[in-house]
């Protein structure tokens, strides 16, 4: 009777897990399709707003510094040891 109840209590957990997996995996879908539509309705409103107000419009990229950096690309090879 004992031999019975282990794998009994290891199906009854399986099925449990499964159901959770199952559960989590419609959540993500969900979430993941509000997260894409909500992406879509922002791209959207900003390019509607853009074509009403082109001046007022928010830039894309951000304004470049006109410094250069103080600090340049120095090649490894540039930095080697000479041989003697």
């Amino acid at each position: 009777m004992v031999v019975w109840v282990v794998p009994a209590v290891a199906l009854l957990l399986a099925v449990a897990a499964l159901a959770l997996v199952r559960r989590q995996a419609r959540q993500l879908d969900s979430l993941t399709r509000s997260y894409w539509e909500l992406r879509y309705d922002y791209t959207r409103l900003r390019s509607r707003m853009s074509r009403l107000d082109p001046e007022d419009a928010a830039p894309d990229e951000p304004a470049v510094d006109p410094t250069p950096p103080s600090v340049s690309f120095v090649p490894l090879s540039a930095i080697r040891k000479k041989e003697k």
